[in-house]
């Protein structure tokens, strides 16, 4: 159970905490740039491991990555206020031209998991980097964003989170698709809840909770300086469906061929992982204006991508 992690930033670190805490890993090296950075995080982790199951965790470089099951690449520049997630694509397409090549020097048999923004394009960067199978290059995705709309329905329902099945599609960004169509309490619709059991379902609701789930980073961000905890806890739940197998349904990036006549290209829909990482991409049952909007949120990844390879190509 060896992950690595490369780039140990906030949510690299915070995701190396998270992963510890959980029990999921047995081993996990911390590689960055700034090398005391990197040890740093790995002594202060080290020095907790009383308190959890035995793990070996150390600072290191690529060579060490020899032998990981998961590398989580959560290296580049992060965004910053006033940013958004796609305004990122030149900076960290610039990282990764680096970082994937020397992983796959070391490493050709483990699962890439993208983390670093825009998750989507440099997930499909990721894949024709590092020549490896598309089911074995996975984005962060839409999970993080999945979570978050499952805790603003929670807050608006007064219903424990984990009763609540609802998902965010497409682009981890701005162009997200809140999947209303798939959204239900214990089996029961979210309309038909909402009209049965709900003292101020008001006509506003569902474009209140979208636009509180789509800008919620971007207050995070101008209040605390960087998201961390919830996206290092999303990413732990995808680590521990890889490592133990578990076949979880989760909004993952993944590589699709081909979507209403746009083809390959990375974006969020609901994927059974394990541990060969995505083995099957679920198509859900959306609204006609659900797969318009996932549609238009695919075209613009996809525009992205097209400009960045273009740039490669140069």
């Amino acid at each position: 159970m060896k992950v690595g992690i490369v780039g140990t930033g906030y949510v690299g670190s915070t995701t190396a905490y998270a992963l510890m805490l959980q029990g999921v890993i047995s081993e996990l090296v911390l590689i960055d740039i700034d090398k005391d950075k990197a040890e740093g995080e790995a002594l202060d982790l080290l020095q907790s491991t009383s308190f959890v199951n035995p793990v070996e965790i150390y600072a290191g470089d690529y060579s060490d990555l020899r032998g990981a099951e998961i590398v989580i690449i959560s290296a580049g520049p992060s965004i910053e206020k006033g940013e958004t997630r796609l305004q990122l694509v030149g900076k960290n397409y610039a990282v990764f031209k680096d970082i994937v090549p020397e992983i796959m020097k070391y490493n050709f048999g483990c699962i890439l998991l993208v983390v670093t923004n825009p998750v989507d394009v440099l997930s499909y960067i990721t894949l024709r980097l590092s020549g490896l199978p598309a089911n074995k290059v996975i984005g962060s995705g839409t999970v993080l964003d999945s979570s978050r709309f499952r805790a603003a329905l929670s807050a608006k329902l007064k219903i424990d989170p984990r009763n609540i099945h609802a998902y965010i599609l497409g682009e981890h960004g701005d162009s997200q698709v809140a999947a209303w169509n798939l959204t239900n309490v214990m089996g029961i619709r979210f309309d038909d809840y909402c009209s049965r059991y709900m003292d101020n379902c008001s006509p506003t609701i569902k474009e209140e909770i979208e636009n509180q789930v789509r800008t919620s980073a971007y207050k995070i961000i101008e209040r605390k300086g960087a998201t961390n905890y919830a996206v290092a806890l999303a990413i732990a739940k995808i680590v521990k469906s890889i490592l133990r197998n578990q076949n979880s349904i989760l909004t993952v990036s993944t590589h699709i061929g081909n979507f209403a006549d746009i083809e390959d290209v990375y974006f969020s829909l609901p994927c059974i992982v394990n541990k060969n990482g995505v083995k099957k991409v679920i198509q859900p049952a959306l609204s006609i204006q659900e797969n318009q909007a996932l549609k238009k949120s695919a075209e613009l990844i996809k525009s992205y991508i097209d400009g960045v390879m273009g740039i490669a190509v140069l």
